[in-house]
């Protein structure tokens, strides 16, 4: 493992010259109303269609349908691309950035991966400290991928549905932004869009209560039990494992089980409570849906029994039971709607997005350089180990990885998340409105008496990020986080390092046998994916074939987790650095 070796170079021209305004069309057709200094003029671009010479179906995007005009105001790149996940409706998000006709030319377009539950602006967070631009700026034809539930990733089933989902997810992220500085709270803010929590949502996941509800409707709930248990007899379609189905129901029956205190009842419910379990147990046909029908009136009729008892403990029964119900199927909701691991990213969205950036920019090699950050860099890794074992080639010319590594026992910070390891958890909490909470803890950690001050260490080193760069990086970079996602990354606190979800696969195992250039780059004050960490996963690739550089010096400046991307020093130091490996393999 070698040392990269390179000298920092003044960037003042770059920076003067970078200045620029971005586009505010929808990718599709770019609306030139600014003027960019001529050495960063945009080339024409071409709006034909390329036909593919791939013996499989390429991802189309929305793009080629008709056109769309403008993008939402949140996106800084020159064009917006979307990309269909197949036997999907999530539309995946592609940010390109065109180089100027002055840039040197490349022979591979660059693919820029973000972390866990962020979006592209860290990448693009102004004109100033543009991560994108400067790669661009350097003759690369630079594309960030957003994955499903980040950023401007939408679910659309047509052009209308994907510009009014993106244009509210615009909207959301501003909208937040601005009721941080009005001091309001962020969880305040309306949205019901992919990667973002609604108002009930937001306080479902908050609270697990069983309040009051609505009059007591028999039909109703009837209805509505033999709905859900409909769904988990049917594994929630393929979302639930057997396992999880029965944690969950287990969950349901108990709850219904607390609202039936008088022992009579509790007999008669314990009767029912059996035959559902053994009912929800069999595979899915009419006569266990008659079944379950059946079940679900009989538990309805024994709660309104309840009902009629002069007992003060079955007042407003059917209204708890009524509310019970309803913030089940809540959950259940949110199950499925952040229905997601690590290795859906792998399998699916890395490969939709490589596979259309190949087609819209055509290398010789068929190849694509490719930087990752944090999780980016982990689906790097994953990606080379996959394909090392099983003899496959990544289509890959060279790779970056910033602050990412396959095995985090050393991070303190990150084993916050063990918890949601456990099943049942992931299912109490399906999930994790990170993006929100930041926002709404941004306040505290940014302003006297900074209660929460140690959070800005986890972003960034003191002095490394101007205050409004960082504020926008918090409020506008971050997402919901499925649970179940968190659940397979919590796999690189064990011995074996992150494993694939079935647990059989780890992905330090198969890394020797890759044979793709790598550059893996570290802060040394990054808490979240310590040096030692890095340089750890560094080894286990052919000697040859990876660099290890570590970016900070013992008495400054220093690099936290967010510096190597959007720090004050990362234009001087750490893009040329990258641009000096890439260099070597275009």
């Amino acid at each position: 493992m070698s040392t990269l070796q390179f000298h920092s170079q003044p960037q003042s021209r770059f920076e003067s010259d970078i200045r620029f305004a971005s586009s505010t069309s929808c990718s599709f057709r770019p609306r030139r109303n600014f003027t960019l200094p001529r050495r960063f003029r945009p080339r024409p671009l071409s709006l034909h269609s390329h036909s593919s010479t791939s013996l499989r179906p390429l991802p189309r995007a929305f793009s080629n349908d008709p056109a769309v005009t403008e993008k939402p105001s949140i996106c800084t790149a020159d064009e917006l691309h979307y990309v269909p996940l197949p036997n999907s409706d999530w539309r995946l998000a592609l940010w390109r950035y065109h180089p100027p006709p002055q840039a040197p030319p490349r022979n591979h377009p660059l693919l820029l991966l973000s972390g866990l539950g962020t979006n592209a602006i860290g990448y693009d967070l102004s004109p100033e400290s543009s991560f994108a631009r400067y790669m661009s700026g350097q003759g690369f034809d630079t594309w960030i991928l957003e994955f499903r539930g980040a950023g401007l990733s939408v679910q659309a089933s047509n052009l209308k549905e994907l510009k009014q989902s993106a244009d509210a997810v615009s909207e959301q992220i501003e909208a937040i932004a601005k009721s941080v500085a009005n001091e309001v709270s962020p969880q305040k803010q309306p949205t019901d869009v992919s990667g973002y929590l609604s108002d009930s949502e937001f306080y479902f996941l908050r609270e697990d209560s069983i309040g009051i509800g609505t009059a007591w409707d028999e039909a109703k709930l009837v209805a509505e039990l033999t709905e859900i248990f409909m769904r988990l007899s049917e594994r929630l379609s393929g979302f639930l494992s057997e396992s999880q189905s029965r944690l969950i129901s287990t969950k349901l029956l108990d709850q219904i089980s607390k609202l039936l205190e008088d022992s009579q009842l509790s007999e008669r419910f314990e009767e029912v409570r059996i035959k559902l379990a053994n009912v929800l147990e069999k595979q899915q046909n009419s006569v266990i849906a008659s079944q379950i029908r059946d079940l679900s009136q009989r538990l309805v009729n024994i709660i309104e029994g309840g009902q009629r008892s002069v007992s003060p403990q079955f007042i407003d029964i059917q209204e708890r039971l009524s509310s019970t119900i309803e913030d089940f199927q809540k959950q259940l909701d949110l199950i499925v709607k952040y229905d997601w691991d690590f290795d859906h990213y792998l399998e699916e969205d890395v490969p939709a997005a490589m596979e259309y950036i190949r087609a819209q920019t055509k290398p010789k090699d068929g190849k694509l350089l490719a930087i990752g950050h944090s999780m980016g860099g982990i689906l790097l890794y994953a990606m080379l180990s996959r394909c090392g074992s099983e003899g496959r080639e990544p289509r890959l010319k060279a790779v970056v990885t910033m602050a990412s590594a396959l095995d985090y026992r050393c991070s303190k910070p990150l084993k916050v998340l063990l918890p949601l390891a456990d099943p049942a958890q992931a299912l109490n909490v399906p999930a994790v409105p990170f993006g929100t909470l930041l926002a709404a803890a941004y306040p505290l950690a940014s302003q006297p008496p900074y209660v929460l001050g140690w959070l800005n260490d986890l972003i960034s080193a003191e002095d490394m990020m101007h205050p409004e760069l960082l504020e926008k990086l918090v409020l506008n970079n971050f997402c919901t986080i499925p649970t179940k996602l968190i659940m397979q990354l919590t796999s690189a606190f064990g011995d074996k390092g992150l494993c694939d979800r079935s647990g059989k696969l780890s992905y330090r195992d198969h890394l020797n046998k890759s044979s793709v250039p790598v550059l893996a780059i570290a802060g040394d004050q990054d808490l979240i994916c310590p040096p030692e960490a890095v340089e750890e996963t560094a080894k286990l690739f052919p000697e040859n074939l990876v660099t290890y550089k570590l970016f900070g010096e013992p008495h400054g400046p220093h690099y936290a987790h967010y510096d190597l991307v959007g720090g004050r020093l990362a234009m001087e130091q750490v893009y040329p650095c990258i641009v000096q490996f890439l260099s070597q393999y275009d």
